[in-house]
């Protein structure tokens, strides 16, 4: 099952309903080599489900003591598609390394994502 990693309204038991049917479990970690900052949603669906204007959003580094805290969840296939489709275009899902030593899809700062 994938892993995703939420430092932002994924984390939140009404986002979670609306976007995946159900509450998640997870358990905190940490993303490594990014900074966060927040972003403007103009998509009123997307601030209706959260009841935020501005989200977080992360931006890649490369440094490797940069941290951002969070929560990883397992979900599956199909959830990681509903996510896809929450997230507004400032977004862009990536693979990422987390602290633990795993690695899970993350949303991040579609222009300042990791290299490809």
């Amino acid at each position: 099952m994938p892993l995703l990693f939420s430092y932002g309204t994924l984390q939140q038991p009404n986002v979670q309903l609306a976007t995946f049917g159900r509450e998640l479990t997870g358990t905190s970690d940490a993303l490594v080599g990014y900074e966060q900052s927040f972003v403007a949603i103009d998509d009123p669906e997307v601030v209706r489900t959260s009841g935020k204007t501005h989200h977080p959003i992360v931006k890649y580094t490369g440094d490797a003591a940069a941290r951002v805290s969070g929560t990883v969840f397992e979900i599956t296939a199909q959830e990681l598609e509903h996510a896809d489709r929450y997230e507004v275009a400032a977004y862009k899902r990536v693979a990422a390394a987390l602290a633990s030593g795993r690695t899970a899809w993350v949303y991040v700062d579609a222009k300042y994502g990791p290299p490809d």
